[in-house]
């Protein structure tokens, strides 16, 4: 057994100590706030001191790491027993495990392959694991009602949390992490009404399966394969399937379409980078719109505010669909020779920002349409009228993200920021043209 293997089971032990909060009442911080004194004050030297010292504890000679991950437990066990946070024990020991366990599941991925992949597959198959098994013992030991689908999908949606912030960040930022899965859980808990087994069941399917198809075929990378797994799974949880299929209809339609000829595209110098493989900067500068509108519907909903309700479905279908618009416009478009600049109908070289052709403004109305229609089917529209404004909205983010790359895209604005003022536009487009409809 290596060392780290080791060390990632000792840690997952320690966080084991969270199933005594039900026990401990509000003293469920006392036994991780004794392992953060003992790590940083008494444990210099010994066995236990090798069991689960990081390379920079040695140098140190003090178990920084340990302390962290106990410090971030203690204060999370503090939330979850002062009466005016109470954040539910549930959440609190699912954040602690989803981390302790899940990075004991990348680690046993680690002795058999070294692939990114397979080590984030397992990190987040253990950690949804560990933080159902932690929910349910949890709530066998109270009053709390039993719902094992309602679990898994607190468990999944904190472990693809994790795996994406543990892709970006280092070994040695897991309290970030685990106060951050804690936090994030703890909002969703309030918004996120009851969800059925088949409602946990479809989710966690396709999110696997596209997640997967994504990473396979090369459209994205395994942090951006990640998020959008990610995205998806709030989608229904907060949403429904519909709102998820939508999202799912442009992650799948855009992926192709970047791939689509993608090595005419290099040679005219208007491919996508990385072998069209999207980033999770990508990933969420198209996607943080729809992301936050999904969220504003579930709070509506929960207030009980109707017209709130229909502004953020519009909302949303208008920002998914800029995202398709403007992604087949440029994955089509680009293929066509005298492109024009949009502010001046100029010609330009191709691959410059900015630069539009007729065939992939087609391609791009085509896009929203396609949006327009699949929303009328699948979301919950306040009327068949609110189709033409998500197919206008959608023009007009790609229009948008037309002239913002002809004026300020590159010394002022990136491509991330872009993408989410182009999204946004498409949302406000939506919303604009329907209210007076």
């Amino acid at each position: 057994m290596t060392s780290t293997l080791r060390r990632a089971g000792g840690f997952a032990v320690v966080g084991t100590l969270a199933l005594a909060a039900p026990s401990l009442g509000t003293a469920a911080f006392a036994p991780f706030a004794a392992v953060a004194l003992l790590a940083a004050f008494v444990i210099d030297d010994g066995p236990l001191f090798e069991l689960f010292a990081r390379p920079g504890d040695r140098k140190d000679g003090r178990l920084n790491g340990l302390a962290g991950f106990s410090l971030a437990a203690t204060g999370l066990a503090l939330l979850a027993t002062v009466p005016r946070a109470r954040m539910p024990i549930t959440v609190f020991v699912a954040s602690v495990l989803i981390l302790a366990y899940g990075n004991l599941g990348a680690r046993l991925v680690d002795t058999r392959a070294d692939d990114e992949f397979l080590r984030a597959a397992g990190f987040v198959s253990v950690g949804v694991l560990a933080g159902t098994v932690g929910q349910a013992a949890v709530v066998s030991l109270t009053d709390e009602p039993f719902a094992l689908s309602r679990f898994i999908f607190i468990a999944a949606l904190g472990a693809l949390v994790a795996a994406l912030l543990r892709s970006a960040l280092y070994e040695r930022d897991d309290p970030v992490v685990m106060l951050t899965v804690g936090i994030a859980l703890w909002g969703v808990d309030g918004l996120v009404g009851p969800v059925t087994p088949a409602q946990t069941g479809v989710a966690i399917a396709m999110t696997v399966a596209l997640g997967y198809a994504a990473y396979a075929l090369g459209t994205a990378s395994v942090a951006g394969m990640i998020t959008g797994v990610l995205l998806l799974l709030v989608a229904v949880g907060f949403g429904g399937f519909g709102w998820a299929v939508v999202l799912a209809s442009f992650f799948g339609i855009g992926a192709l379409a970047t791939k689509f000829r993608y090595e005419r595209k290099a040679e005219r110098g208007v491919a996508e980078d990385n072998e069209g493989a999207r980033g999770t900067g990508n990933v969420l500068g198209n996607s943080a719109v729809s992301l936050l509108a999904v969220v504003g519907y579930a709070t509506m909903e929960t207030v009980g505010q109707p017209l709130g309700s229909d502004l953020f479905v519009l909302a949303f279908a208008g920002s998914v669909a800029a995202a398709m618009s403007d992604t087949l416009s440029s994955e089509i478009g680009g293929l066509f020779d005298n492109p024009r600049l949009i502010t001046s109908l100029k010609p330009v070289p191709a691959g410059t920002d900015g630069a539009v052709t007729w065939q992939g403004e087609v391609a791009g109305v085509a896009g929203a349409a396609l949006v327009a229609g699949s929303a009328i089917v699948l979301l919950p529209l306040p009327d068949t009228a609110a189709a033409v404004a998500i197919l206008v909205g959608g023009v007009v983010g790609m229009t948008v993200d037309s002239l913002l790359g002809a004026t300020v895209e590159g010394d002022r604005l990136g491509n991330q920021a872009v993408n989410f003022l182009m999204t946004l536009g498409g949302a406000l487009g939506a919303v604009v043209v329907w209210l007076p409809l």
